[in-house]
């Protein structure tokens, strides 16, 4: 439920709405806004008495939101969530974000020459996975916290952020000492208990759409995240699962307007995963900026055909140069602008 206040409603009259929501047994969330201010009912079970809340000095309207989700629903807040990372770097606003990178941490040598190639062609974010899931047992499950060391230290050299998946709750600890966004990988995105914990650890969240959830699942996972104080949550279509196997998902790019219709947050694609083949990842990525997403996530490897993961979809340093040329084109095109690395040591 979401309670609306009138243009020019005292902060006594919110405060007032907030005091009886609690009085009724349930949390209160107030959301101010650039014309008014919208206070959100939540734990609602369906035994509300709006009428009480109606008749309180300062309310508008009070909408009954309908929708599974609630927090990550326009109905909830109709401004878009621009999630701010340090170094300036946004996402949700007009800036379209390039976070690019090995599918995993191998060696010192090998994140380190990646993290300059993606910096030196235009990426803000560093994208490298310390702990990886895999479908088999016995596929490299990467370095571990190790990798987050190395991590550490490719930022400290090139400025890049980093965005780095936890696979448990007990992970979520050590990415957040390091990452600045820690990722919730497609596999981990119905991992309720890893949800909670990445909820409440302080940090930026991206969260990849499972590889045969439904956008209603993808939202009500990113409610999770809400639901424990996270505002900062970054959405990521990766792909699903279909029926043809000429391609290794679909790659559904019709879920970026479609979740940007239905919900405030952010969200980002991945082409490498969404297509699992290195000659259409950049057709997809320039399709993925047409689309209107808010940024890309894009595997690159300094030598693809020796990458311990995902080397077939991983692009060589000169292809995402191209890549990185052409995405510039068509977010001018379309009245945004593709980040650009902040100064070293700024």
């Amino acid at each position: 439920m979401l309670i609306v206040m009138r243009h020019g409603a005292t902060e006594e009259e919110i405060q007032r709405v907030v005091g009886v929501i609690r009085e009724m047994g349930y949390q209160a969330r107030p959301m101010p806004g650039a014309q008014r201010t919208a206070v959100g009912l939540v734990g609602n079970d369906g035994r509300v008495e709006s009428s009480r809340l109606e008749s309180l000095p300062g309310v508008q309207e009070v909408i009954h939101v309908s929708k599974p989700y609630k927090q990550v629903s326009r109905e909830w807040k109709v401004e878009n969530t621009v999630v701010r990372l340090t170094g300036g770097i946004t996402l949700g606003g007009p800036d379209v974000v390039v976070i690019a990178g090995p599918c995993s941490v191998e060696s010192e040598r090998q994140i380190l020459e990646s993290a300059r190639h993606v910096r030196e062609a235009g990426a803000v974010i560093l994208r490298g996975g310390a702990f990886k899931p895999r479908t088999s047992p016995y596929s490299f499950q990467g370095l571990g916290r190790p990798a987050l060391k190395l991590l550490g230290k490719a930022r400290e050299e090139t400025g890049l952020l980093i965005c780095t998946e936890a696979m448990d709750p007990d992970g979520v600890g050590w990415v957040s000492e390091v990452a600045d966004i820690i990722q919730i990988g497609a596999r981990n995105m119905q991992n309720f208990s890893l949800l909670r914990a990445a909820g409440r650890a302080g940090k930026p969240v991206l969260l990849k759409r499972g590889i045969a959830a439904t956008i209603t699942e993808l939202l009500l996972s990113a409610e999770y995240l809400l639901a424990e104080g996270n505002n900062d949550v970054i959405l990521c279509e990766r792909g699903v699962r279909g029926f043809d196997p000429t391609t290794r998902n679909l790659f559904d790019l019709s879920a970026i307007p479609v979740v940007q219709k239905l919900s405030h947050l952010p969200i980002i694609a991945d082409p490498s995963h969404g297509t699992g083949l290195r000659e259409k990842v950049i057709p997809m990525a320039r399709a993925a900026v047409a689309a209107g997403a808010d940024g890309i996530m894009v595997e690159v490897h300094p030598d693809p055909d020796a990458a311990r993961s995902d080397g077939a979809q991983s692009l060589f340093p000169e292809q995402f140069v191209q890549l990185m040329r052409e995405v510039r084109v068509i977010a001018e095109v379309i009245g945004r602008r593709i980040a650009e690395p902040a100064s070293v040591g700024a």
